[in-house]
């Protein structure tokens, strides 16, 4: 009985907190403190798991990873990355906006946000799709959809979020005799997995891309293939295409954890910016330390919050008592992995993204770990499901970015959106049903 008022008080003040329209940061932050309360814990408690919850090495990935995507747009990076993708539009039906999922993936090799993504590409994308004849609508919904893309591809920032919040993950005991000892997530073998299923998506929208574009009229270009622009958009971007290969290469051959890449990153746009294009000056730095510090902030804030109701959670056995409810009422791998993702699915709509892998991570992980699924396959089918928020209303983080770039209004963006949200949730069950797609990279490079 206890356990059942603790749930009712933990969830019931964040329900009516998020629906009176608080923030989520507040709304996390006094659920735990009633919770703390009703419990009789001292209060002086919730500040020290706060403060202790900023205190882990890969976390200072995610500044490093902020700054060194925004010093990217600043330096001319990203934008040359954008030009490549478009240079390989050509004649095909709807070749822009293929182009427009590539640039997608390039920014997000180096952004690890979804509405970072969704702004840099974008201002770009967007008017160059309506210029060629693109309603703007649809450009909007396609590079929204295809933002998402930006938490996927690696490197991730909530990737470092998922393997920060698997930290002393508290499974059931039979689990334990049955799979062994739960390990500890690897942000590293986070960031391998993420690759195959990030291509899965991006075929999944470049697919439905084709097929719209095609029922439409949307035409490539009429003169064809042009080698010399490709030739030299290759050129200009060769230092911006580097950038995605050294953090990323350096990451998977281990020469450096994820952690030091982002400094790597840092250093490396730096050194672009400055002597090779030399479009970085010190305004553009301190513009985007100050969108690093806002950002971070925000991030951190919910971070705080997020980990003491989690905390809350793991203590009083929440995490099994769910486990045990969702074991009982079927023990089919499949039919659970479709009420995970549906219900994550549901999460998404409502509920940031870092905010919502905090929370559920310690109630949803033990279920699946009894079932015998990798921690590491669950936290990659998790974040791309949750990606798929980016662009589904009400919180539609990217649909908002995508819609004030255009100037149209958000439904004209959503109607147009839904299409690819359908599509890419298909995509996120072929990754669950066929494991290998995730796994395979992190064995092949010895994980």
């Amino acid at each position: 009985m206890n356990d059942t008022y603790l749930i009712i008080i933990l969830f019931g003040s964040f329900l009516g907190l998020m629906i009176m329209g608080a923030p989520i940061s507040v709304s996390l932050g006094v659920a735990a403190l009633s919770s703390f309360l009703y419990l009789g814990e001292n209060p002086i408690k919730l500040v020290q798991v706060a403060f202790t919850s900023v205190g882990s090495f890969p976390l200072m990935a995610l500044p490093a990873f902020v700054l060194a995507g925004a010093l990217m747009e600043a330096a001319g990076i990203s934008k040359r990355l954008v030009v490549l993708a478009e240079s390989f539009a050509g004649p095909v039906t709807g070749g822009i906006g293929a182009a427009t999922v590539l640039a997608c993936m390039f920014f997000g090799a180096i952004s690890g946000s979804g509405p970072a993504t969704t702004a840099a590409v974008g201002m770009l994308m967007i008017p160059a799709m309506v210029k060629r004849g693109y309603d703007k609508g649809y450009a909007s919904a396609l590079t929204a959809s295809a933002g998402g893309l930006g938490i996927i591809i690696p490197p991730s920032i909530p990737m470092v979020i998922f393997g920060i919040s698997a930290i002393g993950m508290s499974v059931p005991r039979e689990a334990i005799e049955m799979h062994g000892q739960f390990q500890t997530v690897s942000i590293s073998k986070m960031f391998i997995a993420g690759v195959f299923p990030g291509l899965v998506i991006s075929c999944s929208l470049l697919i439905l891309n084709y097929i719209r574009c095609r029922r439409r009229g949307y035409q490539g270009t009429a003169e064809g293939w042009s080698f010399g622009t490709i030739l030299h958009a290759m050129r200009s971007g060769f230092w911006s295409i580097l950038a995605p290969l050294v953090i990323l290469g350096g990451i998977y051959s281990g020469f450096f954890t994820p952690t030091e890449s982002a400094i790597v990153a840092i250093f490396y746009t730096l050194f672009v910016g400055v002597f090779i294009y030399k479009e970085l000056n010190w305004e553009k730095i301190v513009n985007s330390l100050e969108t690093t510090t806002w950002l971070t902030g925000r991030i951190l804030m919910i971070l705080f919050t997020a980990t003491i109701f989690g905390r809350v959670l793991v203590e009083n056995q929440i995490p099994a008592i769910v486990a045990e409810s969702m074991l009982s009422m079927t023990s089919n791998l499949y039919l659970i992995w479709a009420m995970i993702i549906l219900f994550l699915l549901f999460v998404g709509m409502f509920m940031e993204t870092l905010a919502a892998i905090m929370i559920l991570t310690p109630v949803l992980l033990p279920v699946t770990y009894s079932l015998g699924i990798d921690p590491i396959h669950f936290g990659i089918v998790m974040i791309c499901t949750l990606s798929i928020g980016f662009a589904t209303p009400p919180l539609g983080e990217n649909l908002f970015v995508a819609a004030g770039i255009s100037d149209i209004s958000l439904e004209r963006v959503t109607n147009q959106a839904l299409p690819f949200a359908f599509v890419s949730t298909l995509a996120v069950f072929i990754i669950a049903y066929f494991p290998e797609i995730t796994l395979f990279l992190p064995r092949f490079f010895g994980y």
